[in-house]
Parts: structure tokens; C-alpha cells; sequence
């Protein structure tokens, strides 16, 4: 016990301590390792419910299906024309990992299987729909009014924090 008292007792000794607890809780800040265990389920009606009355019904105008990049995910992609003219993206059924920083992105990119499409969806033309509401279940989210949809053709998961896809969907006009 002696010796232990002796080498804390050494200002270079402490100095490291003290860094080293500084780093280990940076990064468990940077990469959050908790949100491997922790899920965010979100059940948002479809937009049909109340947009369905005297307007008519949303009409879907692309659609596609979720594929695995970094983390395993599923899950379909609706682009839906409301009543009142503006359109919405539906994810459904999403499933994949929780993240630090996750975005949805409407994107230019093509979807591209493996590595290969882990890194393009920041790189050319891209809009951000806002944070990932959860890592499962249905979402809505609004896309903005001049949104030109035979440019953007596709969409990402995309975690901002370490610019990588957790998955993505070519879309598909209907």
C-alpha cells in the first residue's frame, strides 16, 4: 500500500490520471455507447388519417426499401402527395441501430450495396429532413415545398457525427 501512496503522490502520476479520465469521458460523450442498447420506437399515423376528408386521399408518388450500410436496417420509404399539395416522407416499419446524430437526408446519391455506399449520400446534392425521430417503427417528415423529386432520388440514414449511412433506398416513382 506504501508504494501505492509513493507513485500518487509523483505530479506526473496524477497529471496522467487526470487526462486520462478527461479522454474516457470525451469520448463516451463522441460515440455515446449506450445507444447500441437503448431503442426509440415512434408510431406516427400515416399522413391518409387526417388529411382524408374533403380533399381526398395522399396519393404516393415514389417509393422504396431501406438496405443495410453500417448497421443492419429495414424498412420502406413513401413519398406521399397531401390533399393540400405538400408531400410527406413516410419511413415504415423502420428498423435499424440507434446512433449519435442521426439525420434523415433526401439525397442525389445512387444506393450502392456494402462500403461502397457507406459514404456518398453528404457528398453531392442533399437536403436534411431533420433528426431521426427513432430507430424503429413509422415516421413522417415534411419535405420542403420547391423539393425537386427527379433530382433527389434517393434516401439516407445518415449519422451526421461520424458522416457515415446506418442504410438507405433508391426511390422508385410511382
Amino acid at each position: 500500500m506504501g508504494r501505492v501512496r509513493r507513485l500518487l503522490r509523483k505530479k506526473v502520476v496524477i497529471g496522467i490520471l487526470a487526462a486520462g479520465i478527461v479522454l474516457a469521458g470525451a469520448g463516451t460523450y463522441w460515440f455515446q455507447p449506450w445507444k447500441l442498447w437503448v431503442s426509440e420506437t415512434v408510431r406516427e399515423a400515416a399522413p391518409a388519417a387526417a388529411a382524408n376528408g374533403p380533399g381526398g386521399a395522399p396519393s404516393t408518388l415514389a417509393t422504396g426499401r431501406l438496405i443495410s450500410h453500417e448497421h443492419t436496417t429495414s424498412g420502406t420509404v413513401r413519398i406521399l402527395r397531401l390533399p393540400d399539395g405538400s408531400r410527406t416522407l413516410r419511413l415504415e416499419n423502420l428498423d435499424t441501430s440507434n446512433g449519435p446524430d442521426l439525420r434523415v437526408l433526401i439525397t442525389d446519391a445512387p444506393v450502392k450495396e456494402g462500403r461502397a455506399g457507406w459514404f456518398v449520400f453528404d457528398k453531392g446534392a442533399h437536403v436534411s429532413l431533420g433528426k431521426l425521430k427513432g430507430n424503429k417503427g413509422d415516421q413522417n417528415y415534411a419535405l420542403p415545398a420547391g423539393l425537386d423529386l427527379d433530382r433527389y432520388t434517393s434516401v439516407s440514414i445518415w449519422c451526421d457525427r461520424f458522416d457515415v449511412s446506418f442504410g438507405a433506398a433508391a426511390l422508385t416513382r410511382a
